[in-house]
């Protein structure tokens, strides 16, 4: 049976938020789950400037992952839950053992909350963090069958990443039988901005075209636009097959980020005249990055090409991400217009 009521965890979150509105525009009521209630109004103005629905449909209320209170009304009712939300690289206060609990625990909260209210499925939006890292190069993809290795050198996400969905299928094979569990794995995430959001993926845009990355880093990644991030989280909730399946979310081939940097000077002309035309050499990269605060968060994958392929994800559920060169010409404009707006939600270009 067809969700009616769905709940996205994190809505004013860059992804969480695109979510909210694909549910919406797909004709589902939409709760959605914010720290702190005063983003509420400012979270329906981002939404409201991107795509029209009736207000009705959306309730926003307070839960915090690091709480038990609010999570039992936050799923009542609901036949699926998005869990968008996660500690990320921009909190700054948080050690990695921390940031490793609070993802373990804030996702086993919400499989509780949902196992015990009755929920139907859950989709986690977990990352190719949990996928690519701590192998030995290989020429081939990773594909879903691939883990993450923590006992390896690996930055503190990708290990939370990695150990929160290795303890949400736990969760789901030993206290929740019945409740059916489908992760998403997205690569680098780009794509229009709706608010004031600030995910690490777009401020390496940010940074090329401000200029203050005078060379890229040297290494290659996977990349998708959150539009198709959304997508397939709506179609993991309906499709019956996507019941007890992981996702990897990438579109085409990985890009080395000089890749993307010339994307963006061919695209966008002189508005990207400040965007770096040079790799890093490697040795270079890893001597920087004993000095230097963001490369060294970037040394596990320095050398590296770390592709994947989505190619499950459009075979089983019939997901077709759009191409890689238009998501990083509309992520740039939205961060253009959204810096000329002075702080204002941009418009969503016109590429829906």
């Amino acid at each position: 049976m067809p969700a009616t009521t769905v709940l996205v965890t994190g809505g004013s979150g860059f992804i969480g938020s695109w979510c909210v509105l694909a549910a919406l525009g797909a004709g589902y009521d939409v709760r959605t789950t914010v720290r702190d209630l005063g983003k509420g109004d400012a979270l329906r103005s981002q939404l409201h400037a991107a795509a029209e629905f009736d207000d009705r449909r959306l309730t926003v209320v307070r839960a915090d992952l690091g709480l038990d209170a609010g999570w039992a009304e936050a799923v009542d009712g609901c036949d699926a839950v998005l869990h968008v939300a996660s500690p990320t690289l921009r909190s700054a206060t948080l050690s990695e053992t921390e940031m490793v609990d609070t993802a373990r625990e804030g996702v086993l909260r919400v499989l509780r909350a949902a196992r015990d209210g009755g929920v139907r499925r859950v989709v986690l939006t977990s990352a190719s963090g949990a996928v690519v890292y701590g192998h030995p190069p290989q020429s081939e993809p990773f594909t879903e069958a691939d883990w993450t290795d923590v006992t390896a050198d690996i930055p503190p996400y990708q290990r939370s990443k990695t150990l929160a969905e290795r303890a949400a299928w736990d969760f789901v094979r030993t206290e929740a039988p019945d409740l059916e569990l489908v992760t998403i794995q997205p690569t680098g995430v780009l794509g229009p901005m709706l608010g004031n959001d600030d995910p690490p993926s777009l401020r390496t845009v940010r940074n090329m075209l401000d200029g203050t990355m005078p060379a890229c880093p040297p290494f290659g990644t996977g990349w998708v636009d959150v539009r198709d991030v959304a997508d397939l989280h709506l179609r993991a909730v309906l499709d019956p097959a996507a019941a007890g399946e992981r996702f990897i979310a990438t579109s085409g081939r990985s890009l080395r980020m000089v890749e993307v940097s010339r994307i963006l000077r061919e695209r966008l002309g002189a508005r990207a005249s400040k965007a770096p035309t040079r790799e890093m050499p490697v040795f270079a990269a890893r001597l920087l990055s004993i000095v230097t605060p963001q490369l060294r968060t970037l040394r596990p994958q320095l050398g590296l090409d770390l592709a994947s392929t989505g190619a499950k994800a459009e075979r089983v559920l019939g997901w077709r991400p759009r191409p890689v060169a238009d998501s990083i010409e509309d992520t740039a404009t939205s961060i253009l217009e959204h810096r000329a707006a002075s702080g204002s939600a941009p418009t969503a270009p016109a590429r829906g």
